[in-house]
């Protein structure tokens, strides 16, 4: 799970992470945790979307109006925080996608926008637990936003259009209900979250979570150093992302792979790719190689799969058998 959060935050069009498992496993600790590793990002000021000064095709209004028709204004930039926003289940759609300011409407007389949560997770993760007990509405709105980019909202009189372009991660218990496969194939990455069998990690578990409880401020400091050298492995991975090399031999076994499994498409070739890619830049490789197909394969496979009736074994298990053929044991 942390590989496949680390992957997304190096190269977040890999389409989000989508955790399943056991109760009280520590999925929503995990994905929450991400906010204090990542690096601060360079926005434009006073713009109430974060929009990226370097990405000029895809500002919102506001900052287009700001830069003026000759469109040589010098926008004034600054660093925030990348946001990483909970989306709860209970959440209404103007909650979720913003809605007419009805205190500036009320004591103004003017129609003005008020953003939602998905304008502020622009840039940054949009976080569901339980996504799969998530209001069927709900999810084609996000399908259609994560497709896009984009987030248009039409309604009392308004008519704003503004990026939202997020890596989306959500968690959830199978046990309780499947997620709708047009949502499901929007995640990049799907990982299973099972409870400790090894009496030496459930034992560290509770400690950590003693130790926290116990003392906040001292734990947080205890594991700074660690922090930090994950967060410089982040940003030297995305400085390095673009310059690592997928050599033929790759994309035909990433291709070989999925054609083995019988994935529909070719989202399932382009996301093992990335996915290689991504870890690559992340361990500092000039190059994809098997051993890195390898790791990443059932996390970009695994929910790519078409029921086998003839084969009770899991996802997961068909697609290390999978590799295993392929790549070796």
């Amino acid at each position: 799970m942390k590989r496949a959060i680390l992957i997304a935050a190096v190269d977040p069009s890999i389409g989000g992470v989508l955790v399943f498992g056991d109760r009280g496993t520590g999925k929503s600790t995990a994905v929450r945790g991400l906010a204090a590793l990542l690096p601060r990002m360079r926005a434009v000021a006073a713009c109430r979307y974060g929009c990226d000064p370097k990405n000029l095709e895809n500002l919102c209004e506001e900052c287009q109006a700001l830069r003026g028709k000759d469109a040589k204004t010098a926008l004034k930039t600054h660093l925030i925080p990348v946001p990483v926003v909970d989306l709860p289940l209970g959440a209404t759609e103007d909650r979720v996608v913003g809605a007419l300011d009805l205190e500036r409407a009320l004591s103004q007389g003017v129609k003005a926008f008020e953003p939602g949560l998905l304008a502020r997770a622009h840039r940054g993760f949009l976080y569901i637990d339980e996504v799969n007990l998530l209001e069927d509405h709900l999810v084609d709105l996000l399908i259609d936003v994560a497709s896009s980019g984009e987030n248009v909202v039409e309604r009392d009189g308004l008519s704003v259009r503004h990026p939202a372009r997020f890596v989306l991660v959500g968690s959830g218990n199978p046990e309780e209900g499947e997620l709708r496969p047009q949502l499901l194939d929007r995640f990049g990455l799907s990982v299973e979250v099972k409870t400790p069998d090894e009496l030496a990690a459930r034992v560290e578990v509770v400690r950590r979570r003693e130790a926290f409880e116990n003392d906040p401020p001292g734990f947080t400091a205890q594991w700074k150093k660690e922090d930090e050298r994950t967060r410089k492995r982040i940003v030297a991975g995305r400085e390095q992302l673009q310059s690592v090399d997928v050599p033929q031999a790759a994309r035909e076994r990433a291709a070989t792979l999925c054609m083995a499994l019988g994935t529909d498409g070719l989202r399932g070739d382009l996301t093992l790719i990335r996915a290689a890619r991504a870890l690559a830049a992340l361990q500092g490789d000039a190059a994809v190689q098997d051993t890195h197909l390898r790791q990443v394969a059932p996390s970009a496979l695994r929910h790519r799969l078409r029921r086998n009736p003839l084969d009770d074994a899991g996802s997961t298990v068909r697609v290390d058998r999978a590799v295993a053929e392929l790549f070796g044991s």
